[in-house]
């Protein structure tokens, strides 16, 4: 089966049965399934590898606590996304593409609509803050990341034209930019 947004990237099938709400136990399911892809994609994994080698054994279950303390309202997650992911050399807007399609049809495949927005509203916040914190807040959104955003769109609420600022491509403000820097 092949994607519609990355031809070239299999998409994964869905579950027999969906998940309705997350939890725990599936969210664990969730990111080591979201990880083996990471790991067997040609352009991510190399580069998760040069950080995690020897250390994924440490690195997922402190993934399926941070998905918690987001999704679930856990709060037992401490650490700092931002300098954890500074230090990865030869990151380019690419990767962050394939991290986003990859999570976003990981997540897709397991859970019903409603709660699979619930994932994927902070994967985006997550992607555009390291984004624009390693390329500058002059940073262009590519097209396939473009192409994400309108997927998730349609499940979003419907929203006043006016409370995002023209230009910013995201679903969330752009903290320390208004409307009246376009």
């Amino acid at each position: 089966m092949k994607s519609e947004i990355s031809p070239d990237i299999p998409a994964v099938a869905p579950l027999a049965s969906r998940f309705a709400e997350p939890t725990e136990d599936n969210i664990r399911e969730l990111v080591y399934a979201f990880y083996d892809r990471v790991r067997a994609d040609a352009l991510l994994g190399p580069a998760f590898e040069q950080k995690l080698a020897g250390r994924w054994d440490e690195h997922l279950p402190k993934m399926c606590v941070f998905w918690g303390s987001l999704v679930l309202g856990a709060k037992q997650y401490r650490g700092n996304v931002q300098q954890a992911h500074m230090p990865l050399a030869g990151i380019e807007p690419r990767h962050f593409s394939r991290w986003l399609f990859l999570f976003l049809d990981t997540v897709e495949s397991r859970y019903e609509p409603a709660a699979a927005v619930r994932f994927m509203e902070p994967a985006l916040r997550i992607a555009q803050s390291l984004q624009l914190s390693k390329f500058g807040w002059d940073y262009q959104i590519p097209a396939e990341q473009q192409a994400l955003l309108k997927r998730i769109a349609p499940r979003r609420r419907p929203r006043d034209e006016h409370e995002r600022p023209r230009g910013e491509p995201f679903p969330t403000k752009i903290i320390g930019k208004s409307g009246d820097d376009d």
